[in-house]
């Protein structure tokens, strides 16, 4: 998981049936928390539980949103490739 001082997180969590949800928070371990007891967004809360796939760090929250935009326009094949070989495990 990443350091504590890290300010903000774009992320993407597989949800159960296999669909990409992308979202911004400044407490990522919180956050995949609430999503996975049905209290993070509705789109996830019928589709439970989620697994983190990838995650960007940023100082900003004006970054992390910039991102999440950027990563939301892009196709199916497109966050398949972005998260390809991702280990949030080995992430400092």
């Amino acid at each position: 998981m990443p350091t504590p001082q890290t300010n903000w997180f774009t992320y993407i969590v597989k949800c159960q049936d296999q669909s990409f949800y992308t979202g911004l928070t400044n407490d990522l371990e919180k956050r995949l928390q609430k999503h996975n007891l049905g209290q993070g967004s509705a789109y996830t809360r019928a589709r439970l539980p989620v697994t983190l796939i990838y995650y960007e760090t940023f100082a900003t929250h004006r970054q992390a949103a910039q991102r999440e935009v950027a990563i939301k326009k892009l196709k199916r094949l497109e966050k398949e490739k972005l998260v390809e070989g991702f280990d949030y495990r080995t992430r400092t």
